[in-house]
């Protein structure tokens, strides 16, 4: 679906480029995580390739077609779902939706039912200026969806809100996966994008270090063997063991047989420590 070769930027009066010369690609269907900490080159890059910014220096082509040639029946294909919501204050947020709506040539969902998917249905009539920060966020990442766009540019979609709204976007986020949509994801939220990412981009200073799946890199870089926590003598214990023949290993078996277990887990790495290790910098 998207195909980036060589991508350079450099802002204006600027003598540096912010982005030097990355190369990634997202398939149909994919949701692809680009993580890094603040100025690392997400969110321009994420600019570019909604032709907020042009100037770009290398290549990007959607669907097999260059992006600078693109026209503005581009925009209709495309959700943008920024993280910092860009709403009228002024209307509610019925008269939000509606507006944006009346900007799309293709039919739109109805505002009450995109309300309902994130628990708004009560509040469409309230003026956005009284919307708490999480509620924006909710209408915002709505507004992204309400014409059924083939991609979707999502920049810390779950930024600000409590853990059940924060549920409730993942779950529609898997479901327009579901659907067959592209989903383009910039955060820093290294569980975010364990758990929505079928792969991820680390991105630091700029450029990109490494592309992989959530999965393979914890596999890759995490020890092959488990904790065990258990209690002996009243005294709370652990021990791990690496999982090359664990069946064979008499210590472990008879940890297990006594029935004094109280957690077993495996020890690979988090994404976050990956994202150190491979960069040498924290997400902040």
């Amino acid at each position: 679906m998207i195909d980036v070769s060589g991508l350079k930027f450099r802002y204006p009066g600027s003598d540096a480029d912010v982005v030097k010369g990355i190369d990634f690609s997202v398939s149909r269907g994919e949701i692809f995580g680009f993580l890094g900490p603040s100025g690392a080159g997400k969110s321009t890059t994420q600019k570019i390739l909604i032709k907020i910014l042009s100037g770009y220096g290398g290549s990007i082509k959607v669907e097999g077609n260059e992006l600078s040639s693109l026209d503005s029946g581009y925009f209709e294909k495309i959700g943008v779902a920024f993280e910092f919501p860009n709403l009228y204050s002024k209307f509610t947020a019925v008269e939000n939706l509606n507006f944006f709506s009346s900007l799309y040539s293709a039919k739109c969902t109805d505002p009450q039912k995109l309300l309902e998917m994130l628990g708004l249905e009560k509040d469409g009539g309230t003026f956005v200026s009284a919307y708490s920060k999480g509620m924006k966020m909710r209408l915002n990442f709505l507004r992204a969806i309400m014409h059924n766009p083939e991609i979707l540019f999502l920049d810390e979609p779950t930024s600000g809100l409590d853990p059940a709204n924060a549920r409730k976007m993942k779950d529609i986020i898997k479901m327009k996966k579901g659907e067959g949509k592209t989903i383009f994801l910039t955060t820093h939220d290294m569980h975010t994008a364990e758990e929505l990412c079928d792969r991820v981009a680390f991105i630091v200073d700029g450029s990109i270090s490494l592309i992989d799946s959530p999965r393979n890199l914890k596999i890759k870089k995490g020890k092959k063997a488990v904790k065990v926590e258990y209690v002996e003598e009243n005294i709370l214990k652990s021990d791990s063991f690496p999982l090359d023949d664990i069946n064979e290993n008499k210590r472990f078996q008879d940890i297990l047989k006594t029935g004094s277990v109280e957690t077993i887990h495996t020890m690979e790495s988090t994404l976050e420590d990956i994202f150190i290790e491979t960069t040498g910098r924290r997400l902040l």
